[in-house]
C-alpha cells in the first residue's frame, strides 16, 4: 500500500507546513469531518455562558486533528467504518483537548496554535476545570456508543496518558535518562491515544483480535514518531509559525530525544559543561548554546531519522491493506505527521 517513508532529511528551521497540503490529504474523509465538526460544536454548546465562550475559543483553532484523521482513513481503508465511528473519534479528540488544557497549566504556557491558551485568557483554575469538563463529555459520548470494549480501550489509553505525564514530570532535569525510557514515556503520554484511535475500527466492526492489535501497534508507532517530530520543533521551530517559543522544553527541564542522543554521544568535557549549564537553570539567552551543541553532535538528524524509522516499522503492520484513496492518504498523513509539530 505504500513506499518506505524513510528519507534523507536536512534538519532546518521548520514550522507549520502548508495547511492546503493537509486539506488535500483529508479530502477522502471530508464528509466525515463535516459530521465531526457539527457534532463537536453541538457537544460543546449551551451548558453555561462561560463554557460556551471557552468552547468557541477552542474551536477557532482546530489543530491538525491527526487522531480522527487516522481513525477515519484507517477505518475506511479496512472496510470498518460504522455509524458510531464519528462519535468515537469525538470522544478521543475531547480527551486529547482536555490533556492539552491541563498541560498548558503545568507548563505555564501562554500560546498554543497562535492564540492564547485558556489558562492565559482566563485562569489556571478555569483551564483545569474545563479540562475536567471535556473528560466528562468524552465519557458521556463513549457510553452512547454502547460498546463496553471500546470504553475499556479508551479508558485504558486515558490512564496511560496520565501515567506518561506524571513520568515526564518525575524525570524533569534527569539528564541521565535513556532513549528507551524516553520512548516509553512518550508512548504513554502521546502514542496511547493514537493507538486507541486506530483500534476503533476493529472494535466497532468486531474484527478479529489480531487485526485490532496490529492496528493498535501501527497507531502507537505513528504516535511516537509524531511526538519525536514535535520535540524537534522545540529546537528548530519558527515561533511565528508554531505559536510557541523554541527552547521551552529544554529550559524547563523536559528531556527529549535530540538532547538525550547528544548528551550520550559527545565528548565528556562538552557534556560536563552543558550539564552544568542546564542543571544550574539555563535561561533564554543560553538556548543558542544548547542548540549549537545538539546540532553539532548530530542530535537533530538522529531524532529525525528515528521518527521516520519508527513510522516505517508501524506501516509494516498494515501493509496488507489494499491500495485505495484512503490507504494512499493514510501514508501521506504519516509523512506529514512525522515532519511537523502538534
Amino acid at each position: 500500500m505504500r513506499e518506505q517513508l524513510t528519507e534523507t532529511l536536512e534538519v532546518q528551521p521548520v514550522g507549520r507546513l502548508d495547511s492546503d497540503e493537509l486539506k488535500s490529504l483529508l479530502e477522502p474523509v471530508k464528509a466525515d469531518f463535516e459530521v465531526f465538526d457539527r457534532k463537536m460544536a453541538s457537544c460543546l454548546e449551551g451548558d453555561s455562558p462561560l463554557i460556551t465562550s471557552i468552547a468557541q475559543h477552542l474551536l477557532k483553532s482546530k489543530g491538525k486533528r491527526i487522531r480522527p484523521a487516522l481513525l477515519f482513513l484507517l477505518s475506511h481503508a479496512a472496510g470498518q467504518f460504522t455509524e458510531k465511528t464519528v462519535d468515537a473519534s469525538i470522544a478521543i479528540e475531547l480527551i486529547h483537548a482536555a490533556t492539552l488544557l491541563h498541560d498548558d497549566v503545568v507548563d505555564e504556557s501562554e500560546m498554543r496554535r497562535n492564540q492564547k491558551t485558556v489558562n492565559a485568557k482566563w485562569t489556571n483554575l478555569i483551564s483545569v476545570l474545563m479540562g475536567d469538563y471535556l473528560f466528562a463529555k468524552a465519557f458521556k459520548i463513549m457510553s452512547s456508543v454502547n460498546s463496553l470494549e471500546l470504553m475499556q480501550a479508551i479508558s485504558a489509553a486515558t490512564e496511560r496518558v496520565s501515567v506518561g505525564e506524571l513520568r515526564q514530570i518525575e524525570e524533569t532535569r534527569n539528564y541521565d535518562i535513556s532513549e528507551k525510557e524516553y520512548l516509553s514515556i512518550i508512548a504513554d503520554k502521546t502514542a496511547s491515544l493514537f493507538a486507541v484511535a486506530c483500534q476503533v475500527g476493529p472494535i466497532l466492526s468486531r474484527a478479529e483480535e489480531e487485526t485490532r492489535m496490529r492496528f493498535s501497534q501501527f497507531g502507537e508507532a505513528l504516535g511516537i514518531s509524531f511526538q519525536i517530530a514535535d520535540d524537534l520543533l522545540d529546537f528548530v521551530g519558527d515561533s511565528h509559525l508554531t505559536g510557541k517559543e523554541p527552547g521551552n522544553d529544554v529550559l524547563t527541564g523536559k528531556i527529549t530525544l535530540p538532547l538525550i542522543y547528544s548528551l550520550q554521544n559527545s565528548a565528556p568535557d562538552e557534556v560536563e559543561s552543558l550539564r552544568a549549564l542546564l542543571e544550574n537553570g539555563a535561561g533564554t539567552e543560553d538556548f543558542p548554546r544548547v542548540l549549537k551543541f545538539v546540532r553539532e553532535s548530530g542530535g537533530l538528524e538522529y531524532a529525525s531519522g528515528r521518527a521516520h524509522e519508527i513510522c516505517d516499522r508501524g506501516f509494516d503492520l498494515v501493509r496488507h491493506l489494499e491500495s485505495s484513496v484512503y490507504a494512499d492518504s493514510l501514508t501521506e498523513i504519516a509523512r506529514f505527521a512525522t515532519r511537523r509539530a502538534s
